[in-house]
């Protein structure tokens, strides 16, 4: 294992540890509340320091706009794809704000990020499916109630934090649970975990970001540009969602996409953010 060396951030209210090694930077920053395994994120930025990333075989990646509240309607206009976070019956209403929007043209995917019941979520997405909705990630909580879901309903269903090994992968297939996967390369264990994943879990895939830096969001494009094919625009459009970013340069989306590309930190943003006692005490 290359020597890699360590500088731990604090942008806001996020501890980042960026890792910088001979193929460059690699990113680890949990979210708080989310389910990763810090190793696992540990990992995914010592793979990207020290070993780099798979050939890309694309080298731009289309990008969604995320929608949990209030919108600019001309922002979201600029995207392929809107992706809406609905939790209860307000969640509706802001799909049908953004449906009205966007027109028909354009796909809109919603997330429950695995909070309701299975009767619960096949109630929503009959409510929803007069949206014409691309998919729904995550509805429910678990891989077996997936399956039922996924049974009982017309919309196709994502799975995301349900998988996280490549067991969970295996067991999702067997099971018939989704129509599709979201991987995200930090809690995978990094882009070549992810690409396992995928593979054990045979259907298409969507990738989306763990509202890294634009060190983490590399990792993710290189990770959607490295899949054999790419059926939806990718949830990497999530750099507002933090504080602060590494780099003067950004991996933002222009006209509804993210070009594939190398990022390095600026020193000066590297000081800026830098870890010290006075974060902990303020945390």
């Amino acid at each position: 294992m290359p020597q890699l060396i360590e500088h731990r951030l604090r942008i806001g209210d996020r501890d980042v540890t960026l890792l910088q090694g001979p193929a460059g930077w690699g990113e680890c920053s949990p979210l708080p509340g989310y389910p990763s395994d810090p190793a696992a994120c540990r990992a995914a930025a010592a793979e990207a320091a020290g070993d780099g990333f798979p050939v890309a075989v694309r080298n731009s990646i289309p990008v969604n706009a995320l929608v949990d509240g209030p919108f600019l309607v001309q922002e979201i206009r600029r995207y392929p794809a809107v992706k809406v976070k609905v939790r209860d019956a307000q969640g509706v209403a802001l799909v049908a704000a953004v449906r009205d929007a966007v027109g028909s043209g354009v796909p809109i995917r919603v997330d429950a990020n695995g909070t309701w019941d299975v009767d619960l979520a096949i109630e929503m997405i009959a409510r929803l499916a007069r949206y014409d909705i691309e998919f729904v990630e995550q509805p429910v909580a678990r891989i077996d109630d997936l399956a039922r879901v996924r049974r009982a309903v017309e919309v196709p269903i994502a799975a995301d934090e349900c998988i996280r090994t490549l067991d969970d992968a295996r067991a999702l297939r067997a099971a018939a649970a989704a129509d599709l996967i979201v991987l995200k390369q930090q809690p995978l264990g990094g882009v070549r975990a992810a690409l396992d994943v995928y593979d054990a879990a045979g259907v298409p895939a969507v990738v989306t970001s763990m509202m890294e830096t634009s060190v983490g969001l590399a990792a993710g494009v290189a990770l959607a540009a490295a899949l054999p094919e790419l059926p939806y625009a990718c949830g990497l459009a999530t750099l507002g969602s933090l504080a602060g970013d590494v780099t003067h340069t950004p991996l933002v989306a222009v006209d509804g996409a993210i070009a594939v590309r190398e990022v390095a930190p600026d020193a000066d943003l590297l000081a800026r953010y830098a870890w010290s006692a006075s974060n902990e005490a303020r945390s």
